[in-house]
């Protein structure tokens, strides 16, 4: 599985997998990204992590859902 990072740029927010600075997907917000990761991802499984304007992780998301080793009843 591989694991992405969702990083704020000079140019607004940016996509890219973990040791690559390829930008995968961007967007001007990171509202935006947020909006256009679920597609992004579909068929694509793993770990993103999505980090604050400090750099900071904020959330990690697992996609798809199902393979969310954190999931439980309750």
């Amino acid at each position: 599985m591989d694991t992405y990072h969702v990083i704020s740029t000079p140019d607004g927010w940016k996509l890219h997998r973990q040791n690559s600075e390829e930008t995968l997907l961007g967007a001007p917000t990171k509202t935006r990204l947020l909006e256009l990761l679920p597609e992004f991802m579909d068929g694509r499984p793993g770990s993103v992590k999505i980090h604050t304007e400090t750099g900071q992780i904020e959330e990690e998301r697992t996609y798809p859902r199902s393979e969310d080793p954190r999931r439980s009843k309750g």
